[in-house]
């Protein structure tokens, strides 16, 4: 299908693996001239190797999206490097703090927040006056089905991606006008560093190995993937490259869920 974005130009964020590095990969394979950026360099370097890129079409800078001064630096060398931005994917973020609310201080909850809602924030305040410019822009937050479905063991995180979630749909209704939509997609244990830590840690305090952990983690924590089987990074990047896309003219403000049925509300 073409996506009718040859050409554009995108940043995407928490790109050095998982879901952005996968968007990423969708976007040049559409034509799109890509910015990647994720906290370290070096792995960022090692990204690229992974994408196949025409000559010129791939740039990839280190920034801090808990820092405005990193977040200031990045727009400066983004629009030295290709310009005005058409499309911006923010897919960076963390676990954050874990535990039962009763157990999570100031401090655990002020780290998750910084990095998984202040992070959007100042990215897209960062990014929005390039992406007005062009009267036609595409902004993709990543949320989470914790935003809807939270769970006891990590209301951090599930407060932040349930801000998100309003966020997006907030500067959906601000900026359309001008020819910039804004949506959130909001995948479920998904296979990435992240959730592959997560059930590391798991395997390790049940004293058996991570397919094992993934196995009890579905059954117990998730029954509600229907598929019975972690997702893909693929499989959410192909929305969010649709998301961005000429397809998607009439997508504003939306929330869309790519979590094997995971979410149990219609």
């Amino acid at each position: 299908m073409d996506l009718g974005i040859e050409g554009r130009k995108a940043l995407v964020t928490g790109a050095d693996s998982g879901i952005g590095l996968a968007t990423a990969r969708e976007l040049l394979d559409a034509g799109v001239v890509v910015v990647i950026s994720d906290l370290d360099q070096e792995k960022l370097d090692a990204a690229t190797q992974t994408l196949d890129a025409a000559d010129g079409a791939l740039y990839a800078f280190a920034a801090d999206v808990t820092s405005v001064e990193s977040l200031t630096g990045l727009a400066a060398r983004v629009q030295e490097a290709v310009g005005d931005i058409d499309i911006l994917v923010q897919s960076s973020g963390i676990t954050g703090a874990t535990g039962m609310f009763h157990e999570i201080d100031d401090a655990g909850w002020v780290q998750t927040l910084e990095t998984d809602l202040l992070g959007p924030v100042r990215l897209v305040r960062a990014f929005l006056p390039s992406l007005r410019r062009g009267g036609w822009g595409r902004i993709v937050l990543l949320a989470s089905e914790d935003a809807v479905q939270p769970y006891p063991d990590e209301l951090p995180y599930c407060a932040a991606k349930a801000g998100v979630v309003s966020l997006a749909k907030g500067l959906s209704k601000t900026y359309a006008k001008e020819g910039l939509l804004v949506n959130a997609v909001s995948p479920a244990f998904i296979a990435t560093p992240m959730t592959d830590a997560m059930m590391d840690k798991r395997a390790e305090e049940r004293g058996t190995d991570r397919e094992e952990a993934i196995k009890s983690f579905l059954e117990e924590e998730r029954p509600g993937i229907a598929l019975e089987r972690r997702g893909a990074a693929a499989e959410v990047a192909a929305v969010i490259a649709f998301l961005c896309s000429d397809r998607a003219s009439f997508v504003n403000g939306a929330n869309w869920r790519v979590d094997g049925g995971s979410v149990s509300t219609i």
